[in-house]
């Protein structure tokens, strides 16, 4: 099985997403800017998940350098993951995608900005005790 985890960052109030982006996006400040370049480090190497808007929207410079992957909504969280066993998977995206991959994700890791304006799409503390996947996957 593969070692399944999440990276994301919220605002104060659990903000993830605005207009199809990160409600921050434009923002200026070091905590911004270090917070993309963490999730790049991390990332480095592994296998990135994600739907077609977050995979797109992945930089020139950091598709050389880990396994990208676009997902559907038709596929089974289960079948996707079987295809990268004994390999770090890093699954991104937004509400739907974690929702979908939330009972496999062993660690996630959260980072809380200092933001606090509007969103469109909230952080659902629900996903962090989805509990295990289906026996057999």
């Amino acid at each position: 099985m593969a070692d399944v985890r999440a990276m994301c960052a919220i605002g104060q109030r659990g903000q993830i997403g605005l207009d199809g982006g990160m409600p921050w996006s434009g923002t200026e400040g070091r905590i911004y800017e270090a917070d993309v370049a963490r999730f790049f480090e991390l990332t480095q190497g592994h296998v990135l998940i994600a739907g077609p808007t977050t995979i797109a929207s992945v930089p020139a410079f950091a598709r050389k350098d880990r396994t990208l992957v676009t997902i559907r909504s038709h596929e089974q969280p289960g079948e996707v993951l079987a295809r990268f066993a004994g390999r770090v998977v890093f699954v991104g995206g937004g509400p739907r995608v974690w929702a979908a991959y939330a009972p496999y994700i062993r660690l996630w890791d959260i980072n809380r900005l200092p933001y606090d304006g509007p969103a469109d799409r909230w952080f659902d503390p629900a996903w962090l005790t989805a509990g295990p996947p289906p026996r057999g996957v």
